[in-house]
Order: C-alpha cells, then structure tokens, then sequence
C-alpha cells in the first residue's frame, strides 16, 4: 500500500495520496487548492490518480476537486449530504472503495458536517477527517445548529473509538486549524492512545454537546464563502501573479516580516507576515473577499506562497506584487520597555487569558476602531510574540492612530 500524508502546516490541514504501487493506481483524499504536490508524489512513486474522495465539504479551505475535474477529468466521491453543485459519485455508509488491492471502508460520520466520512484503510488506518483529531475533536457549529452537530459527532467519536486499538488514526487538522481547540501538533495517533487520553472519547453527551456548543474560537469569516465555492461549480487554477508597477488605489497586504513592515512600507499597507504563523487565517479575518489588494514581498518565492494561502482560503482578488521600498516607518517597542503607564491593548483572543488590566480587542475586529481608546496617547500593541501585534498596529495606523507594537515576544514574556 502506497501512503503519503500531505500537512499544510499554516491552515493545520491533512489530506492524503493513497494507492497500490504494484496496480499504479491512486487516490487523493481531502485534496488542497495547490494539487501540483499529489501529482508530483504520484509521478514519483509511478502510480496514476484516478479519483478524488472528499471526507465532506471544506468549510477552511479551498479543495482541489475542481482543478483535478478540470484539468485531469478525475470524478469525486462525496457522500449524497453534501449536496454538490458538481457531477460526483456517492459514497455510503459500508461502502468499500478498492484502489489496486488496497480496500477502503466507508464509516459515515455525521456532526461537523452531515455529510462527514471517514475511511477505514486496510483495516489498518483510519482518516478521521474533521471528526477525531489528535487529542481533540472537531468543531460542530461550522455548518448546523451546534448542539445537533455536537450529539452527532458524540455518537460517531464512539462508532470509531469501537476500531481495533491497534488502528493508527491520521486526522484531517493537526494544531494551527480553527476546526478544534485542544489539538496536538502531532500528525498521526492511534485508537488505542485516543482511548485513553482524548477527553471527546471519555465525555458523556450533555457534557460534550455542552462543552462543544459553548466553543468560543471565533469561525472565520470566510467560512461560508469557502461552503459555497467547495459545493459548488469547479474553481480553476488562478493565473500567477505578476509584479506590477504601482498599486494604484489597491489595499496594500505586506507579507514580508514584522521587523522589515516596522523598518519602511507603504503608506496604509496592513502587515500580515508571512512566516508568523497563520498567514491564511489572519489575512482572511481582515480582508474582505472582494477587497483588490496587491502584495508587498521581497520576492517572487514570497509572492507564489503568499498567494497559495491566499487562495487556499477563497481570496483571489490579488492584482499583483511589488518589491519596492517602503518610506513609511512603524515605531516599535521590546517586551522590556513595556511599563504601567503604557495605554496597552491585548490583541489576542479571549480564550488566551488577556491581561484584565489592559483593553482586549482581538487583531481581527480592529479594521473598526476599537472603543475606549484615548487617540491623544500612543497605543501599545501586544500577543503572544509580535506578528498579531504589528498586524493590529498596522490596521490602527490606518485609522489615525499612534500605534506600535510591542515584538520580539510577548505577554507571556513579561
């Protein structure tokens, strides 16, 4: 049996290329937008993609099913629940796929969506999907009421947990997705491990069902952008981006990291940096879908990723890039310049403990001026580390403000 695990280590997301080397026959399941690293993984391994299974519509990311439709006329199987807007092939409860000799096992496994499939491998793995993650579980209120995904996926948790301990589990979101809120870093367990350790498993129903609706991990704002492009017609390949000359009347989006944002950019540009973690979520929490926007990189590799986030979480209204100099400066201070005098703002989110002393307004409401805040003083922005900080000061600077972030760690530091 051929098995690649694929991890998108920005969104947190899994998906997986599985085959039969012998037969040269595979599949991609839960595929991203970018499909160009399966296509490679199966060149390399001399096997041949003939189908795409989807474990249920993506409400995170953008899916790849289209672009294999388009481009390599490949059909997808999803289950019927999902209602595609697309031609597909249904999967059911049972179900055995087979690729080569390799015997895959429908488990329906409704409550982050209803559609919701994981697939038994072998007998020998599972791809749970966005049901049971490494020490987690997937969040219910992405698609339905959260209180009836939350009794759904209660009662699925149980149907795998029944899989022989030895199961190995890959799940469809490891740490740094929004789909969970406890979940490891580690990109695989097993059946056995989650038994013992993973609280979703042990919970009786009304506590999950009440521990699950009262989640407060915000959903991000292109969650149901991304529903209706993923169930709907294929979305084709985007056209790479070009340098442009000037970026006119476009919003301005600088990728590059907070330390050269702070050292010159342009006038009104919002700094969301590439290496801090997060790129496609963030940006996607102060964009807005139909935004133009050109990118401020410090090179065509920064530029082609950049994009790929950007797309990955349905925004493509990206006009091209530039790698001019900025003339406009951000002032920033060290965590040991930090003082009681200071007008400070917690810009993480609320399940992080903000500092009760301090204002709490997450990073992604700030493109609104926040309340209470006193514009003849300077604001001093903090996180956990700086990037969110710089992100939050450059979208107070737009509206007037004397921001400056506070970098090179954060409230944890102080």
């Amino acid at each position: 049996m051929l098995f690649r695990q694929f991890v998108d280590d920005d969104l947190g997301c899994g998906s997986y290329l599985v085959g039969d080397v012998d037969a040269g026959d595979a599949i991609v399941v839960d595929p991203a937008f970018a499909i160009e690293q399966y296509l490679e993984g199966a060149r390399r391994e001399g096997v041949r993609i003939t189908r795409v299974v989807e474990t249920h519509t993506h409400a995170d990311h953008l899916s790849g099913h289209g672009r294999f439709a388009l481009e390599h006329d490949l059909p997808t199987w999803i289950h019927p629940l999902a209602r595609p807007e697309y031609p597909f092939d249904p999967l059911e409860d049972g179900l055995v796929l087979r690729v080569g000799s390799v015997a895959m096992r429908v488990v329906h496994t409704p409550g982050h969506r209803p559609e919701h499939c994981a697939f038994v491998l072998a007998e020998e793995l599972v791809l749970t999907g966005d049901s049971l993650f490494v020490g987690d579980a997937a969040r219910p209120d992405l698609a339905i009421d959260a209180r009836e995904g939350a009794a759904d996926l209660h009662r699925s948790l149980r149907r795998l947990a029944e899989l022989p301990a030895a199961v190995v589990v890959y799940p469809g979101h490891v740490a740094g997705s929004l789909c969970g809120t406890n979940m490891s870093d580690d990109h695989s367990t097993s059946i056995g491990r989650e038994r013992q350790t993973n609280h979703a498993l042990r919970a009786k129903l009304d506590e999950f069902v009440e521990e699950s609706a009262s989640m407060t991990t915000p959903k991000p704002p292109t969650t149901e952008r991304l529903v209706a492009l993923n169930r709907g017609p294929w979305v084709a390949a985007r056209p790479p981006l070009r340098e442009v000359d000037s970026v006119g009347d476009a919003l301005v989006l600088d990728v590059r990291p907070v330390d050269t944002f702070a050292a010159g950019h342009l006038p009104g540009a919002i700094s969301v940096a590439l290496d801090g973690g997060s790129f496609a979520t963030r940006a996607a929490f102060v964009l807005d879908p139909a935004e133009r926007v050109v990118l401020h990189v410090q090179s065509q590799a920064e530029a082609d990723e950049a994009a790929r986030l950007l797309h990955a979480v349905g925004l493509f209204e990206q006009l091209g890039f530039v790698r001019t100099e900025g003339r406009e400066r951000l002032q920033t201070v060290s965590v040991q310049e930090v003082n009681g005098r200071m007008q400070m703002l917690d810009v993480r989110e609320a399940g992080e403990e903000p500092r009760t002393d301090w204002l709490t307004v997450p990073f992604r409401l700030l493109r609104i001026a926040p309340p209470k805040l006193d514009r003849s003083r300077p604001v001093f922005t903090i996180c956990a580390s700086g990037a969110r900080a710089t992100l939050a000061a450059s979208l107070l600077v737009r509206q007037g403000f004397d921001a400056r972030p506070v970098v090179g760690g954060g409230v944890g530091d102080l």
